[in-house]
């Protein structure tokens, strides 16, 4: 959906790593140290899927790696043990990361006058841990994530709570940010990151920086009244 001079926002869906939070590179480097052992080239292909698919959750790129480096159909019990080696590679990393600009100045404002949800592909039990450590968790009316998909995620937020698509925004900075808020017919907000330039080369759409550069142009563009 464009952005029009009459919309008003009344609910916003975050992403998390590379919009809330600069957390994009510390999961890279946890997938890096998992399969370093099987060598420096299949190391680079998990890398380059990993930042082509920042959006898909862990437990699909392993079964995706598994499969097509070793060809193997792995269990779902040894996918989850591998996210959790993940998980405690990363936990820490995403906690302390640094927040993306103006986030939490955002986040804290708008939740006044706004609804706020997470969707991400960090596992729900996950997601709400950092929220908790980042001191954040309050602001948000819910956190979802993996297993579920943001499709999923997206269509159950907007039934369970009567939500109006054209008051809705996805803010995203991955490929399956943008097709959930396409799918769920809802505007989309690119944030740009230094993860996802090549991504999005062709993308006509609204973009920002950092929040306060997104504060600037909702006002602009009369998008939701300040509290």
């Amino acid at each position: 959906m464009n952005l029009h001079k009459s919309t008003r926002f009344k609910n916003i869906f975050f992403d998390f790593d590379g919009v809330i939070a600069e957390s994009v590179s510390a999961k890279t480097d946890a997938f890096k140290e998992m399969y370093l052992p099987y060598g420096k080239e299949i190391v680079g292909q998990v890398v380059d899927y990993h930042v082509n698919n920042g959006g898909v959750s862990r437990y699909e790129k392993f079964k995706y790696w598994e499969k097509t480096f070793f060809r193997k159909d792995i269990s779902e019990v040894r996918v989850q043990e591998m996210a959790q080696e993940f998980s405690n590679l990363v936990l820490k990393k995403v906690i302390n990361s640094k927040e993306v600009s103006g986030a939490e100045y955002f986040i804290k404002k708008y939740s006044e006058t706004m609804n706020f949800w997470i969707i991400t592909g960090t596992p729900t039990k996950e997601i709400e841990v950092i929220t908790k450590e980042r001191n954040i968790k309050d602001y948000f009316l819910g956190v979802h994530g993996s297993p579920e998909s943001k499709q999923y995620w997206t269509e159950f937020l907007i039934e369970t709570h009567n939500l109006k698509r054209e008051e809705t925004l996805f803010l995203g900075d991955a490929t399956t940010d943008q097709d959930a808020a396409e799918f769920s017919k809802l505007h989309f907000i690119l944030r740009d990151n230094d993860e996802n330039h090549n991504l999005f080369n062709d993308y006509k759409g609204n973009r920002f920086k950092d929040f306060f550069e997104l504060e600037e142009k909702i006002k602009r563009h009369l998008l939701f009244t300040q509290p």
